[in-house]
């Protein structure tokens, strides 16, 4: 399916429209894919659209780009105004966001140091990322590929290299008819899916891989960690045997796009009785509430975006 248009794109600053968003093909992004990224959601409220965690997401945006010796022109601060402005000026109720940070034209070589840094972020509707398996669970297998190991790429950057990766892993589950992969640490722990979080239940607690098992640190995952301690359950970070999975009473997925996704098999051995879970659903039901304008946003995660008149193509942002 084609990625949906949107009116503008945020582009150092200012907002030009979509099909001016090009870049020279000797960009050092390119041949290096030297870039970081995020992925935010907009959520549709009563009171009007809202977007999930943005500081968060764009402190990590800064903290990946820090890791990359690349520096932002923009502080937070300036980030979060430009998403807002973003929506505002696509007139959006619900959308994806997606901010860049790329190395531009102007050497090519490994080293990027001379390249510009250039800043960009759209946004467009996206809906369930797993489609049906957002409700019924989801169908996944161990791949083949394992997750970076420690010390060759940096598993906290959200880095567009890091996505080769997890696109190898994406690819082979779904040609083996899966909808997506789990990948093993290079230990022969699990990881996380090409793109998202893991949470596991079993022997009466909620476990998640620690960070150390080459996982990017999820703001959905963070945001589960947070409803847990709300909730009452017990949730523990600690390695996670591939085993595990075939014995699990529950499992699911989180991420931005992911949102809270149970998985209904592994490797087509079930999770549980092959049905999302009480503690799965208790969670999805406690997330879902938040982030529609249900329940009170008792976490400060939404930031909302007032309705504002339309702001003329290339107008700084």
């Amino acid at each position: 399916m084609p990625l949906p248009k949107s009116e503008m794109i945020w582009r150092n600053g200012q907002l030009i429209p979509w099909d001016s968003a090009n870049i020279h093909v000797l960009s050092h992004v390119v041949s290096y894919g030297s870039s970081l990224f995020e992925g935010v959601r907009c959520y549709a409220l009563p009171s009007g659209p809202a977007i999930f965690r943005l500081g968060e997401h764009m402190q990590r945006l800064l903290n990946s780009s820090k890791i990359y010796r690349m520096e932002v022109p923009f502080s937070r601060a300036e980030l979060e105004r430009a998403a807002i402005e973003l929506v505002q000026a696509n007139k959006m109720k619900h959308c994806y966001i997606r901010p860049i940070v790329l190395r531009g034209y102007n050497e090519l070589g490994v080293d990027p140091r001379k390249c510009p840094i250039d800043t960009y972020m759209a946004c467009w509707e996206w809906g369930k990322y797993l489609g049906n398996a957002a409700d019924e669970g989801a169908d996944v297998c161990i791949s083949s590929w394992n997750r970076i190991a420690p010390n060759t790429l940096p598993a906290m950057a959200k880095a567009a290299g890091n996505y080769m990766n997890a696109q190898l892993i994406r690819m082979e589950a779904e040609i083996n008819g899966y909808s997506e992969g789990i990948a093993l640490d290079s230990r022969g722990y699990v990881s996380e899916g090409s793109g998202e979080n893991i949470f596991v239940q079993w022997g009466g607690k909620l476990i998640t891989p620690p960070l150390s098992s080459s996982v990017l640190p999820g703001i959905t995952r963070d945001a589960v960690l947070t409803l847990c301690r709300d909730l009452g359950i017990t949730v523990v970070e600690q390695d996670i045997p591939r085993e595990m999975l075939y014995v699990a009473d529950e499992a699911f997925f989180t991420g931005t796009a992911a949102e809270i996704t149970p998985l209904r098999s592994v490797d087509r051995i079930n999770v549980g009785n092959g049905k999302p879970g009480p503690i799965t659903e208790q969670l999805r039901k406690e997330f879902f509430a938040i982030v529609e304008g249900r329940k009170a946003d008792r976490h400060g995660w939404l930031t909302p975006v007032p309705v504002a008149p339309s702001v003329p193509v290339g107008a700084k942002a």
